[in-house]
């Protein structure tokens, strides 16, 4: 039976709540210039800090936001909407104002990584559109910052996480921002031209009779090859891969570059394996590890002393999972679309504000300052003067529905980007477990309008 791969509909990219919202505004004739910030309450995995990746794909979202007959045939199916109503969604586009943090910078939590000016019914069209854009991209980005932060300077991590993952390509795509050196997929290597990566599986060498006959087959294909050495038994099998590697140096000239241990007692194996291979004058082998590896368990396994030369990591990144063992949340941002700011046909502006306990929101159109040795971040008002010496945070990326030239970079400076802001982020804010907030302050001016809004 042949199965339609099932398309995608930019119009239809909403909560059903949203053509809803966008009909009572059409028949109460409000459709002022509101202002929508997007941003999380607080950051993922007890960590401190967000990395923002996704905007590309929040602006090819705007970008392409739109309703085709047939799409308006069923949204009139579902709901009696009036037809007038219909007439206008078959015209709407996306006119409005995008403010962004770029892709690679570091967000805190209550900071706006997208700030949306436009007509209300524009701007709550695109609600769950750009949440969803944003949200696991830097969910996966922030994650694997964390991984490789753990790991350290000197060891690499490798993104094995298609088989397992809920957006195989965006996981490719934000892990590599996030500082993971290569993909499992082949399919995001192409797109993204990023360095693919893999070694074998055990079901090959379970095809052999022997581990040896398998060792030696991927020794003959290969000039540089990697060893699986776990599948029966790791201490045996790294005496059988000396003995293939040496050779196959000599008779071949082919390298045994690495070999890899997918689980067990990875501390104290890795030390025996690294030892055996110095005694063989292998000291250029490398010790690859992989098997539900998250940053809390690269952390201890280096820290009791394993010897393991980079990581391969699948699930806990490709779904951005937390940890029950360290009762850690995961699995979203928490990220949030909130109104803020409303001028009304006559030009009348509104602060818009939702009191709900923590939930509350903050009104006004903001802008993001960073003191400039991270010190602190101030959220203020669009309109007050920039303190002294702090930088700018958001940049213009769309104005009047059309792409800013130079928003959209390629992934290579998004990652040196990310990587750049990562290495400067104080040492405190990196921890996996913070003990303290990176300091956020909300200018004078924005607490006054929210205490009058309220």
């Amino acid at each position: 039976m042949h199965r339609r791969t099932p398309t995608t509909h930019p119009g239809l990219m909403t909560d059903m709540y949203h053509p809803d919202a966008a009909y009572v505004s059409w028949r109460t004739g409000q459709n002022g210039l509101t202002t929508f910030d997007l941003y999380t309450r607080k950051a993922p995995f007890g960590g401190a800090y967000l990395l923002v990746a996704g905007l590309e794909s929040a602006i090819e979202f705007a970008q392409a936001f739109r309703y085709t007959d047939e799409e308006l045939k069923f949204l009139a199916h579902i709901r009696d909407y009036d037809t007038a109503f219909l007439d206008e969604l078959s015209e709407l586009r996306f006119t409005g104002e995008m403010l962004a943090l770029p892709e690679g910078s570091i967000a805190f939590p209550n900071e706006p990584m997208l700030r949306i000016t436009a007509p209300f019914r524009e701007a709550i069209l695109l609600e769950a559109g750009l949440m969803q854009a944003m949200a696991l991209s830097t969910l996966i980005a922030t994650k694997a910052s964390r991984i490789v932060y753990a790991a350290g300077a000197n060891r690499r991590i490798s993104e094995f996480a298609f088989r397992r993952a809920q957006e195989p390509m965006t996981v490719a795509r934000a892990s590599y921002i996030g500082g993971c050196s290569s993909t499992s997929l082949l399919n995001a290597a192409y797109e993204y031209r990023l360095p693919a990566t893999g070694t074998v599986p055990h079901a090959l060498i379970e095809m052999f009779s022997t581990e040896t006959e398998a060792f030696e087959a991927i020794a003959e294909a290969y000039n540089r090859y990697t060893l699986l050495l776990d599948t029966y038994d790791a201490r045996q099998a790294i005496h059988t891969a000396i003995e293939v590697g040496l050779r196959s140096q000599e008779t071949l000239g082919h390298t045994l570059a690495a070999v890899r241990l997918d689980g067990g007692d990875l501390v104290n194996d890795t030390k025996y394996i690294r030892q055996q291979l110095d005694k063989a004058d292998l000291h250029y082998v490398r010790i690859l590890a992989s098997g539900d590896l998250d940053e809390w368990k690269i952390e201890e396994l280096l820290q009791a002393g394993a010897e393991i030369d980079s990581f391969g990591v699948g699930t806990a990144l490709g779904n951005g999972s937390g940890s029950l063992e360290h009762n850690i949340e995961g699995g979203s941002p928490g990220m949030v679309y909130k109104e803020a700011w409303y001028v009304d046909e006559y030009g009348t502006e509104f602060p818009k504000i939702k009191i709900a306990g923590e939930k509350s929101t903050w009104p006004g159109k903001k802008e993001i300052y960073r003191h400039p040795e991270w010190q602190e971040d101030v959220i203020q008002l669009a309109h007050e003067p920039r303190p002294h010496n702090y930088h700018r945070m958001l940049k213009p990326v769309m104005r009047n529905g059309d792409v800013i030239p130079g928003s959209l970079p390629p992934l290579s400076e998004i990652r040196e980007l990310a990587q750049q802001n990562l290495a400067q982020l104080p040492v405190q804010y990196r921890q996996l477990l913070v003990e303290q907030p990176y300091p956020v302050r909300f200018s004078e001016g924005i607490i006054n309008i929210r205490k009058q809004a309220a």
